[in-house]
């Protein structure tokens, strides 16, 4: 682990990298501030003729969604530059677990969940219709109980970020991925049977203003604790982000390095994956977490803006 603080360093560190895979929150900004020197940096690494990507366990935003929040900030990215966890899950879903198309995915989370999902043709429901946004009358499950409740079609459940959890959105979710069959195939033509269960993350904290606040994986833990299910996680550090990244960029892993401020999440996602990392201390982790952890990366600098000379 070598901490960067002179230019030589600095310059030696750009030129030996072609692909800089970018997390955003505390590494770009922090909530809705910029970290100072960010902007400019990218503009650097694209002036040099270097690849950049974005990845984000974010799932709270669509990549459309998301490059409003790069716009807003002044920074250039285009959509096809952006991997969020929603994106991720989706393609996840579509490319790799075959979803047929006449199954719904049961969705705890937002709406930039959904539009990923409408965006390579996965039905879905729950998320953010009202009638899942509500609260229920004290002990009355009733309403959970009619056949029309627990849809037979829903063939996963796909659980992400979400500021409007409810029991009715637990309940459904525990139903599908608990129901007879539950763990075996999911086959088109079919209602109930085999039933996947997808987090888009599991991230126990979210780097947003005022925060940390609870994250993505805090709010499926009531889920998994009540199902005893192990579900399938996609966003980093585990292997289906990476598998999506590599799936849709050419890149040359020597010569790719992966920077953000969380170890456990995007040091370890990077160091898992064969990938150089780089710990920013703009955000969650620190210096001494490193030893605390056992996670370290190849290179700490204090802020991304250092890289601007």
């Amino acid at each position: 682990m070598s901490k960067l603080t002179t230019k030589e360093e600095y310059a030696d560190l750009l030129s030996r990298y072609d692909a800089f895979l970018f997390d955003c929150d505390g590494v770009l900004w922090s909530g809705d501030d910029l970290i100072p020197g960010a902007k400019e940096v990218l503009s650097k690494l694209r002036s040099s003729g270097k690849q950049v990507v974005f990845v984000t366990n974010n799932a709270s935003k669509s990549r459309r969604s998301y490059k409003g929040k790069f716009d807003k900030m002044g920074i250039e990215a285009s959509e096809s530059e952006i991997i969020s966890s929603s994106y991720a899950a989706a393609v996840y879903l579509k490319d790799v677990l075959k979803m047929p198309a006449d199954r719904k995915v049961y969705v705890l989370g937002m709406d930039g969940i959904e539009e990923e999902l409408n965006a390579v043709g996965i039905q879905y429901c729950g998320g953010t219709d009202p009638d899942d946004n509500r609260f229920l009358p004290a002990l009355d499950f009733s309403s959970l109980q009619s056949e029309e409740a627990i849809d037979p079609s829903v063939g996963a459940v796909l659980c992400g970020f979400d500021m409007h959890m409810s029991y009715i959105k637990l309940a459904k979710a525990f139903k599908h991925i608990t129901r007879p069959g539950a763990e075996g195939p999911v086959e088109a033509g079919k209602k109930g049977g085999g039933c996947h269960f997808i987090l888009t993350n599991d991230d126990s904290t979210f780097p947003a203003k005022g925060g940390p606040w609870p994250g993505a994986g805090s709010l499926s833990a009531p889920l998994i604790f009540a199902s005893k299910r192990k579900p399938t996680i996609v966003g980093k550090p585990h292997q289906p982000m990476l598998d999506t990244i590599e799936s849709i960029y050419n890149l040359d892993k020597p010569r790719t390095l992966f920077i953000g401020d969380r170890l456990d999440t995007d040091i370890a996602f990077a160091n898992n994956g064969g990938i150089d990392s780089l710990l920013v201390l703009t955000g969650i982790s620190t210096v001494e977490d490193c030893d605390k952890q056992g996670i370290h990366p190849k290179y700490v600098l204090d802020s991304i803006g250092n890289l601007n000379v």
